[in-house]
């Protein structure tokens, strides 16, 4: 697919992908196309809150843990506030699992999440 024709997510995701780092204009292009949602998801992938399960990816929030599948969330801005038409409209979790994934910084537990979640 030639680069123009991308949407601008599959553009940074690949960019990502080859670069394997978030670079300078990575991160600004993240941040200028999903504003505080970018920056967000930047800080958790910095900071390992992306946590792969066997079962689950769940992104550790402010206030709970989110599951992350299939590009979706279990969040409430996700549930409400998103423009399901809109390729670019993605809660900070996605995102910061589409990020950690890219540049390989993901905590891996090899354990079921649902087995964790018991404990919580």
């Amino acid at each position: 697919m030639p680069e123009s024709n991308a949407d601008p997510v599959e553009r940074w995701q690949a960019d990502l992908e080859e670069a394997g780092e978030l670079s300078p204009s990575i991160v600004e292009r993240i941040s200028r196309l999903h504003g505080d949602r970018g920056v967000r998801a930047i800080e958790a992938v910095a900071e390992g809150r992306v946590k792969v399960y066997r079962d689950f990816t769940v992104v550790v929030g402010y206030e709970d843990e989110y599951v992350v599948e299939d590009g979706g969330c279990t969040c409430k801005d996700s549930e409400f506030n998103l423009d399901a038409d809109d390729p670019t409209a993605l809660c900070w979790h996605v995102l910061a699992v589409s990020i950690g994934r890219r540049v390989g910084h993901v905590d891996y537990h090899d354990m079921w999440y649902s087995d964790v979640r018991e404990f919580l």
